[in-house]
């Protein structure tokens, strides 16, 4: 009987935590701030030649070094996690090729 209701116990609490996650991560989303939505308008009438409300690969590569930092500094940029991830990776991968082998 214990043993019963140890295991009901712990199907409820994860299911709990599941829930609780699942909630969390709709409320992430969070809403642009004033400026955020500045540089975005900004930049979707400056790149987006295709007028689909996106910038695109083609359009991100049109980018001027300037804007591409206006955009990471307002935290609309998705490319500086990205090049950061592969910088650490590199390096990563370059310090193991020149460790010594035993």
């Amino acid at each position: 009987m214990n043993k019963i209701l140890v295991a009901v116990t712990g199907m409820l609490c994860a299911s709990a935590l599941v829930v609780s996650a699942q909630d969390t991560s709709k409320s992430k989303k969070s809403k642009l701030t004033a400026e955020q939505q500045a540089v975005q308008k900004e930049m979707l009438a400056k790149y987006d030649t295709n007028k689909d409300g996106k910038i695109d690969k083609t359009e991100q590569a049109a980018m001027s070094k300037e804007d591409k930092e206006k955009m990471t500094k307002a935290g609309l940029s998705k490319t500086g996690k990205k090049s950061a991830a592969k910088t650490t990776t590199g390096s990563t991968t370059g310090s193991t090729t020149n460790a010594p082998a035993h």
